[in-house]
């Protein structure tokens, strides 16, 4: 049976009505812990994309393997101190790019403070992300349901910046089995979520086909995290 939830805060097609102003409120409280800053990183969206390219080339996109030897559908890559990596040996964070063997590439200032700015905006002052999850969705890419726990202190918040075309976020709870809430994100638009929320189950739903001037057939998610050096 279809899920025919209507997503929270919704736009129509996804697309803003550029002839309307946009009256919806800025900051949205989704559940205690989880805040939506509506817009947040719009100023810095061209320079996070331009810095994106030289990331790129270092440490090209990639199709990873689950452990259960399925190919994920959205392209990753890090940058910063750790990277996330995923194969049959399982799901963990590396200094190391193993796809070329080097150190991943460093977390330009430009993403660090904006990481850093998003989480101090939704109440999370102090922190300072040493992981950068990049990942790339096309048309008809999805992501199921899962918590964000490899990072060894959930003390820290997640924080997530999309850039390009929008996106319907499926806001979970700490069950999976909790009927998740779709909420749409556009261009510019940052979630975080930490404290009570910080292992809430999320994902997004495929994205539907459409072309944006900065990104193309595209959407980028980047997701900032600190991770815990081992044995702390």
């Amino acid at each position: 049976m279809p899920d025919r939830t209507p997503p929270l805060f919704p736009t129509g097609s996804g697309q803003m009505d550029l002839g309307l102003a946009d009256t919806r409120p800025k900051r949205v409280t989704l559940s205690p812990g989880a805040t939506l800053l509506r817009g947040f990183a719009l100023e810095d969206a061209e320079a996070l994309w331009r810095a994106l390219t030289p990331i790129l080339r270092a440490a090209p996109l990639r199709h990873m393997l689950t452990p259960g030897g399925r190919q994920m559908s959205v392209a990753m890559t890090s940058c910063g101190t750790w990277g996330w990596v995923t194969d049959q040996a399982g799901y963990r964070y590396t200094h190391t790019d193993p796809t070329t063997q080097a150190l991943w590439p460093p977390m330009p200032d430009l993403l660090f403070h904006l990481a850093s700015r998003s989480a101090a905006a939704a109440g999370f002052e102090g922190f300072q992300p040493n992981a950068c999850l990049i990942n790339r969705y096309e048309a008809g890419t999805r992501m199921t349901a899962h918590q964000d726990k490899d990072e060894g202190d959930i003390t820290q918040p997640i924080v997530s910046v999309s850039l390009g075309l929008p996106i319907l976020f499926l806001w979970g709870g700490l069950q999976r089995t909790t009927r998740p809430h779709p909420i749409l994100l556009e261009h510019g638009d940052v979630l975080v979520w930490g404290g009570k929320a910080r292992l809430h189950y999320h994902g997004v739903k495929p994205l539907e086909q459409g072309v944006h001037p900065l990104t193309g057939p595209t959407r980028f998610n980047l997701t900032f995290r600190f991770v815990a050096p081992a044995g702390r």
